[in-house]
């Protein structure tokens, strides 16, 4: 969702290496890695040949961006950590050479039954970041887990593993959180989040911004520090996006809710460029020059999320779409409607419909994506089958008129593809349909209908839409549209225009969203509320009031 209309300013480096491939070499994997080694002097393999450092010269704390974990499996946990004493520097204090991590597994926060330890390599072309999967592991457990380097243990982080495969798990409760733009406010909602009772998060998008943080943090407005003049401009380069993160992953409350939760993450447009479209970048730049500019994003994605190795980018591509399950009681298909999706209809922004937007050609997933993911229905075996993704999903006018407005860079733009996903899961059978979204910077709860046009037709799913972290600033409880969308829209059973995020329960007979929201991100210290819940029933699809 745009926070700014500021041209996109690329740096000179990235023009250079754009010069030194060429585009049609460019636009293979190997041309990409090459050019992204070349804009940032750096090797695009691994360099096992590095030599290694002695951690015992490591003087000041090296886990200054905490710990995470990510994408739990009945087996196995992946654990993350980056390495950065010196975390606004480019190299984050350390010089090339590769450091060796061990790092713990046991049952009690106290370690003192250890289930597996073991030692990861944090490598330097990898900025010294961790990705540590740890195997052979009993399912459906928790688990605490630290990292040592040196004489310095890092922060103790708390995850689990997924229930075994078809077990009758009895309910699951997980969050989902999106958008936190550092300039906006405080991520005072994940400090509540991080002393809920969850199983895991769903981050579905916009885990940083690319534009510029001023001195005093924006909306933040710092009065006990000044922060470095590195992020007061766009993030284009490597460097650039490397740098933001450990911006935004030195916030205390995010740092509290990675360490108290797995998380599942998703991208959307921010973590590379506001509304790019595939190789289409929102601004007038060359292909070649602006997926290079992805490559470095997507690099800087992986290195700094707890991501497992089938995720890890080459070039200026990166498989996220992927399946988790919980047991018989869940299957998550996780999205990404950035990397495939043809451009934005009539140039973008908010539009009446035409008949591009039900163009069968046009999609926001890509086929491959789009069919695995039907696919994936046919062979479900779960009770509830559940899509954290993007966008708004369901259709929302923008008006009280006949046609209204809609967004083109949601569903609404894409109507065709949308058509697709629904036939699909009524041919595939699924009956509990639950689609997650960010985005929007406001919280929202659907009924997903078969003809959005038709209040009586059948009810396929719920969609609920979680609001942002801390995109939007404070926010208001009742926006300015809320007449218009809710009149607009009768599946639209929830508008809510607050900070926060959303956490739903699984059960066996029904599902429970409640959205919890915070009065203020401008300053910190805000308390947590639930503005509303609802439930759905299993077999009986549609949103009441809890």
């Amino acid at each position: 969702m745009t926070l700014d209309t500021r041209p996109s300013q690329h740096a000179p480096e990235l023009r250079a290496a754009a010069r030194h491939m060429g585009r049609r070499r460019f636009l293979t994997v190997t041309g990409a890695a090459a050019a992204l080694a070349f804009s940032v002097n750096l090797p695009a393999a691994g360099t096992a040949s590095a030599a290694e450092f002695d951690a015992a010269k490591i003087t000041e704390n090296p886990f200054t961006l905490g710990v995470a974990s990510g994408d739990p499996q009945p087996d196995s946990v992946l654990l993350w950590t980056r390495l950065a004493p010196v975390p606004f520097q480019s190299d984050g204090g350390l010089p090339a050479e590769r450091v060796l991590v061990r790092w713990e597994l046991a049952h009690d926060e106290r370690f003192r039954r250890i289930v597996r330890r073991g030692t990861a390599v944090a490598h330097p072309e990898f900025n010294h970041a961790v990705h540590a999967e740890v195997g052979h592991l009993d399912s459906g457990r928790v688990f605490h887990y630290r990292f040592r380097v040196g004489r310095w243990i890092s922060p103790t982080g708390r995850t689990r593993t997924a229930p075994a495969p078809g077990s009758r798990a009895a309910a699951l409760t997980f969050a989902a959180v999106s958008c936190q733009a550092y300039t906006d406010g405080y991520f005072t909602p994940y400090g509540h989040l991080a002393a809920e009772d969850v199983d895991m998060v769903f981050h579905l998008g916009d885990y940083l911004y690319e534009y510029a943080v001023n001195s005093v943090g924006g909306y933040r407005n710092y009065t006990d520090r000044t922060l470095p003049a590195v992020f007061n401009r766009e993030t284009v380069t490597l460097e650039d996006y490397r740098l933001r993160y450990a911006l935004y992953k030195s916030d205390p409350d995010l740092m509290a809710a990675h360490a108290a939760h797995p998380f599942v993450v998703t991208w959307d447009d921010h973590e590379t460029e506001n509304n790019y479209a595939d190789d289409i970048p929102e601004n007038d730049v060359p292909p070649e020059e602006f997926l290079l500019r992805r490559a470095a994003a997507y690099r800087a994605y992986w290195e700094n999320q707890p991501l497992r190795r089938p995720q890890q980018p080459a070039g200026p591509d990166m498989q996220l779409y992927r399946r988790l399950h919980w047991g018989r009681l869940a299957q998550f298909d996780v999205l990404d409607t950035r990397q495939y999706r043809s451009d934005q209809a009539y140039g973008d922004g908010l539009d009446l419909p035409g008949p591009e937007i039900d163009d069968p050609a046009r999609t926001m997933t890509g086929e491959t994506q789009e069919r695995w993911l039907l696919n994936g229905w046919r062979d479900s075996r779960a009770l509830w089958n559940v899509v954290p993704q993007q966008v708004n999903f369901s259709q929302r006018k923008l008006d009280l008129t006949d046609p209204a407005r809609l967004s083109m860079d949601s569903w609404d733009g894409y109507r065709a593809s949308r058509r697709r996903i629904l036939d699909g899961a009524q041919a595939a059978g699924i009956d509990n349909l639950m689609v997650l979204t960010g985005d929007v910077h406001v919280a929202y709860a659907y009924d997903i209908k078969d003809d959005f046009d038709d209040p009586a037709s059948r009810t396929l799913g719920t969609e609920i839409v979680g609001s942002s972290i801390a995109s939007g600033r404070d926010g208001a409880d009742k926006p300015d549209t809320w007449d218009t969308y809710t009149g607009a829209n009768p599946h639209m059973k929830f508008y809510n225009g607050l900070r926060g995020y959303v956490t739903v329960e699984l059960g066996r007979e029904r599902a429970r969203a409640d959205f919890r929201s915070v009065p203020y991100v401008t300053r910190p210290g805000a308390p947590i509320a639930t503005a509303a819940s609802f439930v759905t029933e299993v077999g009986n699809q549609g949103l009441t009031p809890a």
